[in-house]
């Protein structure tokens, strides 16, 4: 499949949303070598920040909503989850919710090379 105008239009609105979340910023956060995603408090907003865009990042693929093939030339999934997955496990059993950043996990383990 082939990206439409409307899959970068989306795309622009996904980046729109980001910005907005400040998950930009936030990513700083967990790239830091001070970052322990094993040890780091589960309140933790900017991981907080992370994780809820790129749920909504998979939840948008898995559904047809935006080009796969667009989001993964965009950005680096399968790094930022082997950077934040483990706290996202942590908060799924601390939440008791299997479901809770399962659409991030599934882009991450369907990257291209994942």
């Amino acid at each position: 499949m082939v990206a439409t105008r409307e899959d970068g239009q989306m795309l622009l609105g996904l980046l729109e949303f980001g910005v907005s979340l400040g998950s930009m910023e936030a990513a700083r956060t967990v790239f830091d070598d001070a970052f322990d995603p094993e040890t780091a408090s589960l309140d933790n907003e900017d991981v907080g920040k992370v994780l809820m865009f790129n749920e909504t990042l998979g939840t948008f693929v898995k559904n047809g909503l935006v080009d796969a093939a667009l989001v993964y030339d965009m950005w680096w999934v399968e790094g930022v989850w082997r950077r934040v997955g483990p706290y996202a496990l942590r908060l799924r059993e601390s939440a008791g919710e299997p479901r809770l950043y399962e659409n991030f996990e599934w882009l991450a383990k369907n990257a291209p090379g994942a």
